[in-house]
């Protein structure tokens, strides 16, 4: 064993923890600030997040390695949870709470006149993820650490997260997000675990003696994968979970050779092509060489993984795999990773000399699969082309299973060639495909949906083939989201206000949030409810006015929809029914009217074309009805650009109406939802997704329901015809006007033909105008209702205490129930 490879020698039980008065954290953050950072108060901001940052991280420190240790014990089972995304924000203040030091820290800074929550607001958000996927995979770290389950995260290290989002003329300008300029202090690098990844070559067969055939992937490119740690905590537990960030490197980071011969640019050529990998998350796979960036991501990371599993394993437990399948199981967070199947395959086949019977029966029993989505666009395929140039050895196995498989397919249905072209993970046709959610679904014992709904549309259509041959391997499993975060850290008012009421266990067993209940009539409790609710406008408001230079009346509903821009998810809905109450107020028809303050946000993919011009049409129409003296308070709009977790931490708690209103069917289940219910709002919404338990939940008092159910969007494509609803509405015949006769793109001629084109077409996959008169006529009902304030605050307060079921901790207790049996 090599020096760098050796154990640590310190017995982990002698060490001690550090003490945590504010008087021991003062000055250990003045250490960090003068001696290691060379900075003073006064200096950059930045530096003081750093020093403070630092402080926390010793304090962590032991309780990671005795965590560590503890996982790492003979015989223990481990999940391993891999995903290309872990939207995890900002981690002190995340921290602060879980180690329960938050107050004894604001003393502490407090010593050097500084304000804790200001210091917070320095740190970058981690550009790990896009948008509920990546924050998902957070919350789900966070709870396997309160529950003190032996998890470990696996993703990749990106230097640049998908984009910064700039609004220029009310277009959405992408800029690079690299959030990793001034280093992140949370993450330790770990060079000594360092895995090297393989790329192109070829694959020679050798025959032994014996008979078996032996693969030798030659003449690769290499990269190397290094690890670099990030502390996850525990809720008050003395748990800290890991989360391991693979960064891609050269095996040869420079060529003096190409140097000396005056190629400056080829030296580095290797360098630049293998750190390409880990550059950027999500490039854009609309060329093909985004698609094989793409490809090579999901690939580093599977196999950076798996080897990183098999090094500990051996470690451990040594070269005998009988136990292997027993002590380890890896979740597949949507279909990114799934090339993990293939891979271990390769790695039990190729690497341990294992037969293809004994490694398909360990691969079988270890990988698990969570699906996100029912649009079938978004099960990925790859071109087997590029498997070939990318991955010859992956291709062989994928297209060995793919024969197996169907075998055994054939042998239940004999003679159903349909079924066979159907259930192939390749794909025939002018260009053959891998269909990656195929080979996930082979080659998993579990595969799971997010939301009741969406785990039974699966069974009944995308997955129906496979359902029908192997319904034991199905089911569900609802997100949730993490109450520290979404409650504790973002809503410190309204957390210290329900503690007060029903004590604070609530934080890790959301389900006793439940108590509050009993208060939903209480006079002086719905005043501070109201009171606390006020103040988070107030901050809101703020946001709004800095980012957007709109003003926003707290004693307006305020009425959100913050997610990431896609056509299913139906922002242009919302902007339609805004035209309409435009068009009401020009119309004077404000009877009975109610002021609304509209904030939309979200990011567009770069390539999504129409997606990107539904953006330029909401800041259009925010353009036109903010600068309107004859509309004023009555109804104000705003697009808050660049929008993520730390913003939606501010955004979340100010919210009075939660707009949830994607075409039914479509919505796997969402989290935002989930965290706007948390905090008191009320949710407008489809029956679609998790929205079907949330109304389940607080009851249909408490929900404003509207539009067609996911059966009803089936049998409408058949006959749509959304000309001839327009026809019989006069309401969106006049909002239809507005928008085609050009009143919110004066001076850019044709610029939302697209968009006016896609809602007329009759093909329109997301029905948008089928459900404009039950959405304008639930949004009536909202508006009124918000005039009693009083039994608004008490539909406010119900949401919240009826939330418990979404929590993640219950989440991942099912997970752990029902997929990975880890013992706590």
């Amino acid at each position: 064993m090599t020096g760098k490879n050796k154990p640590c020698s310190v017995n982990i039980s002698e060490m001690k923890k550090l003490p945590t008065d504010s008087q021991s954290l003062a000055k250990d953050f003045e250490r960090y600030l003068t001696r290691h950072l060379g900075r003073f108060v006064g200096c950059v901001p930045f530096y003081l997040y750093e020093a403070l940052s630092l402080t926390l991280r010793d304090h962590i420190m032991t309780d990671w390695r005795n965590t560590w240790k503890y996982y790492d014990q003979k015989g223990t089972r481990k999940a391993y949870y891999m995903s290309l995304e872990f939207l995890i924000g900002r981690s002190l203040g995340n921290h602060l709470i879980n180690l329960d030091i938050k107050n004894e820290s604001k003393e502490a800074m407090n010593k050097f006149a500084l304000d804790l929550e200001e210091i917070i607001t320095e740190e970058h958000d981690a550009g790990l993820g896009n948008g509920g996927l990546g924050r998902l995979a957070a919350c789900f770290m966070d709870s396997c650490a309160t529950l003190n389950l032996p998890v470990i995260g696996y993703g990749i290290r990106y230097e640049y997260g998908m984009f910064r989002q700039v609004i220029n003329d009310g277009y959405q300008v992408e800029e690079p997000d690299h959030w990793l300029r001034d280093d992140n202090p949370w993450e330790l690098e770990r060079p000594e675990y360092t895995q090297v990844i393989k790329f192109g070559g070829h694959v020679d067969t050798m025959t032994e003696i014996n008979g078996k055939t032996i693969y030798l992937w030659r003449d690769t490119d290499d990269v190397l994968a290094i690890p670099y740690d990030v502390p996850i905590s525990g809720y008050k537990n003395n748990t800290v979970n890991t989360l391991r960030l693979w960064s891609a490197s050269a095996t040869n980071v420079f060529s003096l050779a190409d140097f000396n011969a005056g190629s400056y640019s080829d030296a580095v050529e290797s360098k630049n092509d293998a750190e390409h990998i880990s550059m950027v998350l999500y490039p854009n796979d609309a060329s093909e060489n985004g698609k094989e960036l793409r490809l090579k991501q999901q690939y580093f990371l599977a196999s950076a993984s798996l080897q990183d599993v098999m090094r500990m394993w051996t470690l451990n437990e040594g070269d005998d795999l009988c136990q292997f399948a027993a002590l380890n199981v890896f979740q597949m967070n949507d279909t990114h990773p799934t090339i993990a199947v293939a891979e271990l395959m390769r790695l039990l086949i190729d690497e341990k000399n294992m037969t293809w019977d004994d490694a398909w029966w360990i691969t079988t029993r270890t990988m698990a699969y969570t699906n996100h989505t029912l649009l079938p666009e978004a099960l990925e395929k790859w071109p087997v082309s590029l498997f070939e140039k990318l991955l010859p050895r992956l291709l062989q196995i994928i297209y060995e299973i793919n024969a197996r498989f169907l075998k055994e397919v054939s042998s239940k249905w004999p003679g159903d060639t349909n079924r066979l072209v159907r259930m192939s993970i390749i794909e025939e046709g002018d260009t053959k495909n891998v269909r990656m959610a195929y080979l996930a679904i082979v080659g998993s014992f579990s595969v799971n949906g997010v939301a009741a709904l969406h785990s039974q549309l699966l069974v009944d259509g995308l997955f129906k083939d496979f359902y029908e041959l192997w319904p034991e391997k199905f089911n569900n499993k609802t997100n949730g989201v993490t109450p520290r975060r979404w409650i504790v850290h973002s809503n410190p008012l309204m957390t210290q206000l329900i503690s007060e009421k029903i004590g604070d266990q609530w934080i890790h067993q959301l389900e006793d949030i439940e108590k509050l209940k009993s208060y939903a009539s209480d006079a002086d409790f719905i005043k501070r409810w109201r009171n606390v609710k006020t103040e988070n406008k107030t901050r809101l408001a703020d946001l709004v006015k800095e980012l957007c230079n709109v003003d926003f009346d707290v004693s307006s509903i305020f009425d959100v929809q913050v997610k990431r821009i896609h056509e299913y998810k139906r922002q242009l809905l919302n902007v339609l029914h805004v035209i309409h109450l435009y068009n009401r107020v020009k119309n004077n028809d404000t009877q009975d009217w109610t002021n609304r303050c509209v904030l939309i946000g979200g990011k567009a993919a770069p390539g999504y074309r129409i997606a990107k011009r539904i953006i330029k049409l909401i800041n259009n129409v925010a353009d036109v009805i903010n600068n309107d003296p004859q509309v004023g308070d009555k109804l104000k709009l705003a697009f808050i650009p660049n929008y993520g977790v730390s913003k939606m931490e501010i955004i979340c708690p100010g919210t009075d109406l939660s707009e949830q209103i994607s075409t039914a069917g479509k919505e796997a289940s969402g989290t935002g939802n989930m965290k706007f219910m948390m905090n008191g709002a009320v949710t407008i919404g489809t029956y679609d997704g998790a929205n079907i338990e949330i109304l389940d939940a607080v009851g249909k008092e408490n929900f404003f329901l509207f539009g067609l159910k996911a059966e009803e969007v089936e049998a409408r494509r058949r006959h749509y015809q959304p000309d001839k609803i327009i026809e019989h509405d006069d309401d969106l015949k006049q909002v239809m006007h507005l928008l085609s006769c050009g009143h919110f793109n004066s001076f850019e001629s044709g610029i939302f033909d697209e968009i006016i084109e896609s809602l007329l077409s009759p093909d329109d996959p997301w029905l948008t105008l089928a459900d404009f008169r039950a959405y304008v006529d639930a949004q009536q009902a909202v508006a009124l209702a918000y005039q009693d304030q009083v039994a608004w605050d008490k539909m406010s307060i119900m949401n919240t205490a009826c939330s418990g079921f979404f929590s993640t901790d219950r989440t991942m207790q099912e997970y752990n129930r029902d997929i990975w049996k880890l013992n706590t």
